[in-house]
């Protein structure tokens, strides 16, 4: 009987013990923030959270070792300079070009052919030449578009057009930008081979910036079959098309480049301390950025080329247009070309038949 007693309030005993235990341990983890398995649980650890913060990758059992880090720091200052400085002056800077642009055309007034229309005309440029330029041109004026879309449609557009029509259009458009890019890269292509010859700097090309052009203060200094300020506008679109197409095929190809790496190692040859270790995310931030940026400065040098070639100056369009120039056109704007021309066709009338 006894033994029958005492095993019985050994049990009583153990039962409490572990009633006890178990109402202890979530007792535990409400008050010091402890958990079952020794894991860390709400305890702040500097060292733990300042390694995630740096972006320190952990252990995943998926394919896409990105998942493995929890936080990435550097898309906070992604997203603080792509939604501030970066559409801030940018949007200034287009706004800028236009009204600049209106108040030009206000003070001076279209660029008239001087000697007036002569009705007789001369070859500007030929099919292939137009093919190339409005190849790139009628695929940069998508491209712009639909990207500042990208940036500034959601402030501008949703509250005109509401937000279902608003992703119906930037989902097209995205799938344009990404497909006319490529036909963006052929133009311009296309329009280098067509043209670096023309645009190698020369001696008269001095005299023309000196002069102000015809834009200024009017006039017509020497000038081959490009000018000096149409070479600027050359190089310019080269090197930037260049530097939006590299920067474009980085984004629509994600984490298969390392331009900005390869870049900054090479500039660091020149003694500047720039960064080498550059994650793969942090090389599409950089270039989501400075292909924002370049496209941003295409576009505003853009508007005033299109404004010369359009209502700014008598007769430019048809350059373009039908690849024919009036031939008075031509003696004021690029009056050495025409003597190279007229003499070429000289030349053929004087020889020899064969």
């Amino acid at each position: 009987m006894f033994l029958r007693h005492s095993l019985r309030s050994l049990a009583v005993v153990f039962l409490l013990v572990a009633l006890v235990s178990v109402l202890y341990t979530p007792a535990i983890a409400q008050v010091a923030g402890q958990v079952p398995g020794d894991s860390l649980g709400a305890t702040s650890d500097s060292e733990f959270w300042r390694g995630i913060r740096q972006g320190n990758a952990g252990q995943v059992s998926i394919p896409n070792a990105q998942a493995g880090i929890l936080i990435q720091s550097e898309g906070d200052n992604w997203r603080a300079v792509r939604n501030g400085p970066l559409s801030a002056y940018g949007a200034v800077a287009l706004l800028g070009m236009v009204i600049v642009v209106a108040l030009f055309f206000a003070a001076r007034g279209r660029i008239r052919v001087e000697a007036g229309l002569s009705n007789l005309t001369i070859e500007r440029f030929s099919g292939i030449e137009r093919f190339a330029h409005w190849l790139m041109a009628g695929s940069f004026i998508v491209l712009a578009l639909t990207g500042l879309n990208l940036l500034y449609g959601r402030y501008l557009l949703i509250p005109v057009l509401g937000p279902e029509v608003f992703a119906a259009i930037t989902e097209l458009g995205k799938y344009t930008h990404n497909y006319l890019g490529f036909a963006f890269m052929v133009g311009l292509a296309l329009s280098f081979v067509l043209w670096v010859v023309h645009n190698i700097p020369n001696r008269h090309d001095a005299v023309w910036l000196l002069r102000g052009g015809v834009l200024i203060w009017g006039g017509h200094p020497p000038a081959k079959k490009f000018n000096a300020g149409q070479k600027i506008l050359f190089w310019l679109v080269m090197l930037g098309g260049l530097s939006v197409s590299l920067s474009g095929i980085a984004l629509i190809f994600p984490f298969q480049t390392s331009f900005f790496a390869d870049t900054f190692a090479l500039l660091n040859g020149f003694g500047l301390p720039l960064p080498t270790q550059i994650t793969p995310m942090e090389e599409q931030q950089l270039n989501q950025v400075w292909h924002t940026a370049m496209s941003l400065v295409l576009v505003v040098i853009i508007i005033a080329h299109i404004y010369i070639g359009s209502v700014g100056m008598e007769g430019a369009f048809d350059a373009m247009g039908n690849g024919e120039v009036d031939l008075n056109w031509a003696k004021e704007h690029h009056p050495l070309w025409v003597e190279e021309i007229e003499e070429k066709e000289a030349a053929q009338r004087h020889s020899p038949a064969e």
